[in-house]
């Protein structure tokens, strides 16, 4: 006859164990009331992502002579704008680059900033460079400028916005400009209206 197995006592769980696995529990717990908190906060105040773009541009004054050196002053209109309208948006670290051919002749930068709720805000420039030396390529390339009555220049940089959701916190994004503006050499005004994008 074959011999029966005698079971020992059963081994209990760790009370350890017990305790490391309801501290899980309750963690998780936490985390999707969160999550829902956070969605249900989403959806009532449906936040939208903030702007900065440029709005008018103008180039007041251009200085070219035979040693091919140039200098140029320009206006520009940068624009912030805050489609929200249950929240304030902060815009801060605010460094513009501008650039004629690959060179950088000014920088832009401006103070932390505030825009209310559904609202705007103009940043005007008034740019004047140094007198700039331009290589044989840039010589040519800006004498057929002057030639088409038309200059070109970019707009290159970054913003950092952030902006409260109610009590669930802030929400901080990149937003990035980079846009080519063609310039009258005439003084009159351009609206590039160059699109953002953030991050």
């Amino acid at each position: 006859m074959p011999k029966l197995r005698v079971l020992g006592p059963q081994r209990r769980t760790n009370l350890l164990v017990w305790c490391f696995a309801f501290i899980c529990a309750i963690l998780a717990v936490i985390v999707i009331i969160a999550g829902i908190i956070v969605f249900i906060g989403y959806l009532a105040i449906r936040p939208k992502l903030p702007l900065l773009y440029v709005n008018a541009a103008r180039l007041d004054q251009v200085l070219y002579n035979q040693a091919g050196v140039l200098s140029v002053q320009l206006t520009i209109v940068v624009k912030a704008e805050n489609h929200n309208q249950k929240a304030h948006v902060s815009f801060y670290n605010t460094r513009l680059t501008l650039q004629y051919h690959g060179m950088s002749i000014a920088a832009l930068v401006a103070d932390p900033f505030e825009v209310k709720k559904n609202a705007s805000q103009e940043l005007n420039y008034v740019v004047e460079s140094s007198p700039i030396p331009l290589g044989k390529q840039e010589q040519e390339l800006t004498q057929q400028a002057l030639q088409k009555r038309a200059m070109p220049f970019f707009l290159k940089g970054n913003s950092r916005t952030r902006w409260r959701i109610g009590s669930l916190g802030s929400v901080k994004f990149w937003v990035h400009i980079n846009c080519r503006m063609l310039l009258p050499t005439n003084y009159s005004v351009v609206y590039p209206h160059c699109s953002a994008t953030s991050h």
